[in-house]
């Protein structure tokens, strides 16, 4: 890793977002303001499938990211040459879903002279909270996304330590698979969060705690339940009682979520707990976790809507560690779809 040799006090940086199925591309100054921040959806193309096929991702990125580029950049109202650096997801993802951003950042590198500086995919969903405020340290982030499920405790700026993560399937994930028994399309969270909301009674489902001490999560078991329900009723020739199996599986869901969240902050002393993630646009969850830390006295900062999902900015975010620390990555730096958060800084 090279010294980035320029001034540290501002920064306007270009971020290159292309880890799933989201081609995005932002302008942040400063790591905390967004000048612009485009994002190129395949949810159209996947839903066909079920779910993200990696060839067609990759492709859909090819097709998309000049573009993308250029309109961040004409959005942001800013010259080339203002960009101080650019900032790529490097893992962890998709492999040639990342390789598509990897190869565009280090082209506009070269083109404009500028540094590159490869950033963590999940560093960049808890970084994107810096949009809303300051984050005080020590801090807990709760990361759900549809790949991660995990618990991290920061107990200064750019220090990420893992305490807890899923041991099977992510939330976001399980999410996806209970939609689909449930006969919802992909991507099956946001339908499976509303019908939840909307039904009156709630499934019996169970929770799965793990050890006593654990910070550890596990939703496979809760899966197969919701399956078992599923099957059952079909083989009595019933309606399958949607709503309620939604509610139940979310509750399961939200409750196992938010106690190791706070159990966490307690034991670690964390002066503010960050929701972070694609899950995090799960009202169910988003209430759920608000009024908890209201009666428990924590602070807990969410990202807007706009920013739970992939997306260039919370990568510029993110990135903005690196360059306040003079921190820029070497041309020949490769995509790493396991990418360590504890060893990225």
């Amino acid at each position: 890793m090279n010294d980035i040799k320029t001034d540290r006090q501002h920064s306007c940086i270009l971020a290159i977002e292309t880890s799933c199925d989201e081609t995005s591309v932002a302008v942040v100054k400063d790591g905390c303001e967004v000048l612009s921040s485009v994002i190129a959806s395949q949810i159209e193309t996947h839903k066909a499938f079920g779910g993200v096929v990696p060839e067609v991702a990759s492709r859909k990125h090819v097709e998309s990211i000049t573009n993308i580029i250029e309109e961040a950049i004409r959005e942001a109202g800013i010259g080339k040459n203002d960009l101080s650096a650019i900032a790529v997801t490097q893992g962890p993802g998709l492999v040639g879903a990342l390789l598509v951003g990897m190869t565009a950042a280090k082209s506009l590198a070269i083109a404009l002279n500028k540094p590159l500086i490869g950033t963590h995919h999940i560093a960049g969903h808890i970084y994107a909270n810096r949009f809303v405020g300051e984050i005080e340290y020590p801090s807990m982030a709760l990361v759900v996304s549809g790949g991660h499920t995990e618990l991290v405790y920061m107990k200064e700026e750019g220090s990420f330590e893992l305490i807890g993560r899923t041991r099977d399937d992510a939330v976001g994930e399980a999410y996806d698979k209970v939609a689909r028994a449930l006969g919802f399309p992909y991507p099956g969270g946001p339908h499976v969060d509303r019908l939840a909301l909307e039904a009156e009674a709630a499934a019996d489902l169970p929770r799965v705690w793990l050890e006593a001490d654990s910070y550890d999560f596990s939703f496979s078991g809760l899966k197969s339940a919701v399956l078992n329900a599923v099957n059952k009723s079909k083989m009595r020739g019933e309606d399958v009682p949607a709503g309620a199996i939604a509610r139940g599986f979310q509750e399961s869901v939200v409750e196992v979520l938010v106690e190791k969240a706070v159990r966490a902050v307690k034991q670690f002393g964390a002066k503010q707990l960050l929701l972070c993630g694609g899950v995090a646009a799960n009202k169910g969850l988003r209430t759920a976790l608000t009024d908890r830390c209201e009666a428990e006295g924590i602070q807990l900062t969410i990202p807007p809507f706009k920013y739970c999902t992939d997306n260039g900015a919370m990568i510029a975010a993110a990135a903005h560690l690196k360059w306040k620390r003079e921190r820029q990555d070497p041309l020949d730096l490769k995509a790493d779809p396991q990418l360590s958060l504890e060893s990225w800084m």
